[in-house]
């Protein structure tokens, strides 16, 4: 079985990508034998108010982006260098397919920049992701909150995502349906997937309502279950993102994560780039 498309690459062009590289993900993708890639860098809108705690430990890579009160605000994504720099790797590598994209966060929250953005450049590949939840007046990313019971934070992040699917916020691609799960404790409890098969459900089904993609992210391996719930709810189309942010994680997962599509009932599509189908 040859690899799918990687639709969710970060380079050096996203805010939080140390050690991205556009050029060396290229290379990556070439060695793998993928057909195609998609940068989707992020266009992160969202401020969050960083624990105290945390704050003195940020690298210097992101101390420029804290502002004196704690809050974390990403910059905005500098598109006229990054499709420069798409132009100039599509040249040098002329045997790869290479989508333009972005990754927006939370752009149901934001609805007037998300919809500037997309408006004033025409992206190939637009993911919709959720990173942060509301509380206390501030907002503040899902890996950082620890004061919650994980069933509880993941509950809430799936009732953000509803909420994000329901919109008529304008992506393709819901990605990482189970970011909650990156920052689950290895101690206690371990993560069940049936214990929170409603919330799941009630996602996927939202998501088949409005037409668009679920993304299987490998970054943490997506338990099969929710794929055959994505089947069971009548969705027509799942896309694959490595979510990297370095090039040597391209494409990572990708052989296991096919046959688990797969073997729920998605098949490649007409060609190596498109979406997979019921």
């Amino acid at each position: 079985m040859s690899l799918p498309t990687d639709g969710h690459v970060h380079t050096e062009w996203s805010w939080d990508t140390v050690t991205g590289s556009m050029i060396g993900s290229c290379r990556r993708a070439i060695d793998l034998g993928l057909p195609s890639l998609a940068f989707t860098e992020h266009a992160d809108l969202t401020p969050w108010l960083l624990p105290a705690a945390i704050r003195p430990q940020l690298p210097d890579h992101f101390r420029g982006y804290l502002r004196p009160d704690g809050v974390l605000e990403p910059p905005e994504l500098d598109v006229p260098g990054y499709l420069a720099c798409i132009e100039e790797c599509r040249s040098r590598f002329p045997g790869l397919r290479i989508l333009s994209g972005v990754e927006l966060s939370e752009p149901h929250w934001h609805r007037p920049r998300a919809d500037a953005l997309l408006a004033a450049h025409d992206f190939d590949r637009v993911l919709g992701s959720v990173h942060s939840l509301s509380e206390g007046g501030h907002h503040h990313e899902l890996t950082v909150i620890t004061d919650r019971p994980p069933g509880d934070l993941l509950r809430a992040y799936l009732g953000e995502v509803l909420g994000l699917v329901e919109s008529t916020a304008d992506f393709a691609v819901l990605t990482h349906i189970d970011y909650a799960l990156r920052s689950w404790p290895a101690e206690g409890p371990p993560f069940v997937v049936a214990d929170f098969e409603e919330e799941f459900r009630t996602v996927l089904r939202a998501l088949g309502e409005s037409g668009r993609a679920l993304e299987v992210n490998t970054q943490v391996p997506l338990p099969g279950e929710v794929v055959r719930w994505w089947f069971e709810a009548g969705g027509e189309t799942v896309a694959f993102g490595s979510d990297a942010h370095d090039p040597a994680l391209v494409g990572r997962g990708f052989e296991d994560a096919a046959a688990l599509v797969e073997s729920c009932g998605f098949r490649p599509g007409r060609t190596p780039h498109d979406f997979w189908r019921r």
